[in-house]
């Protein structure tokens, strides 16, 4: 499929949907749109995923696509007003629209007329099936061997970390999938639960039920984590992935330098011996889950050296083998939670 992404202003350090997409998505990106960069290429900014020109709105894109991605998340998850012209405009040349927001275009009485007259759909990926049920504990139960990544605290690269194992693993020979639980992964993958936008009681079930219908078709799962314990807003759904997962082993995930919780500065990071101790105490009643390696987000850090050594200092507050996946790779991870 060729797709244009929408990401305005927001390219590419709050665009994290936008960059899953270009990393690991299944599509032709012809065009990102945003006004702030309009004239570079995606490789001017990021230089290791899939280029594409960066334009100003869908007016600009030269290229003939079937849908426009929307690859920002704003805190929220609102719509904003500035997007409807290009929404609109794709809508008008016969494109699909895929939408990770909590705001549902099917929704909007304008998109939805002109998605029935040009013949699209509308996708909100954020839409969670209505049949979901409250967690019956057996997830525990399937022959794959389940690793969960769990973060520090949102936006450290939970979804980047599942995403890279699972491929790596897949490259060296193991079976694995991955169990996608946010926008970003179930646009990757076409499937998955939005886990954020479940209703509480239902959040565990949610990923119990992608647990169990995948189980025992592979041999590693690697369920894509959302929030953080310790976050004011987001500790829920992680309580909730943490429980319905019943994972055999945790990743966790932090982002080097990191001291605050993200939106809530004044809430100081615990820890990282702290955090391992949250997650293993909380998870234990129901799974014998431990923290079995970390990943460490370096990308705020120019020098190598530099990184090598935070990742260095990383692993021994953890106590388990660390990386830098994007930067250094896999593979002492894979061996720890593999072998």
């Amino acid at each position: 499929m060729r797709i244009a992404i929408l990401a305005h202003e927001k390219f590419p350090d709050r665009a994290k949907t936008a960059l899953g997409v270009l990393r690991y998505g299944d599509y032709d990106v012809e065009a990102v749109l945003d006004r702030d960069s309009a004239g570079s290429q995606v490789s001017d900014h990021v230089p290791d995923v899939q280029d594409a020109p960066i334009v100003e709105g869908m007016a600009d894109v030269d290229a003939d696509v079937d849908a426009l991605l929307i690859g920002i998340a704003p805190i929220g998850g609102g719509f904003d007003e500035s997007w409807r012209d290009d929404v609109k405009m794709a809508l008008e040349n016969g494109c699909d629209v895929i939408s990770g927001l909590h705001y549902f275009l099917e929704n909007d009485e304008e998109f939805t007329a002109l998605a029935d007259e040009n013949d699209c759909e509308l996708w909100d990926v954020r839409k969670p099936p209505e049949d979901l049920t409250v967690s019956q504990g057996i997830a525990g139960e399937v022959d794959a061997e389940v690793i969960l990544t769990v973060g520090t605290d949102c936006s450290v690269g939970k979804m980047t970390v599942s995403m890279e194992l699972a491929r790596d693993a897949r490259e060296a020979g193991y079976d694995a999938a991955v169990i996608p639980t946010g926008q970003t992964g179930i646009m990757i993958e076409g499937w998955g639960n939005p886990v954020d936008r479940v209703v509480s009681d239902f959040t565990a079930g949610a990923v119990e039920e992608m647990i169990v219908e995948k189980g025992d078709e592979h041999d590693y799962l690697f369920v894509e984590g959302q929030g953080s314990i310790v976050h004011p807003a987001y500790s829920a759904v992680t309580c909730g992935i943490l429980h319905g997962a019943m994972a055999d082993q945790l990743v966790l995930c932090h982002e080097a330098g990191k001291e605050a919780i993200h939106g809530y500065e004044s809430f100081e990071l615990p820890s990282i011996r702290r955090y391992v101790d949250l997650y293993e105490d909380l998870a234990e009643p129901v799974s014998d889950a431990t923290i079995t390696a970390g990943a460490l987000n370096t990308a705020d850090l120019e020098d190598d050296e530099e990184a090598r050594q935070a990742v260095e200092e990383y692993t021994d507050s953890l106590d388990a083998p660390a990386a830098d996946v994007i930067r250094f790779g896999t593979d002492d991870l894979l061996e720890a939670l593999l072998e």
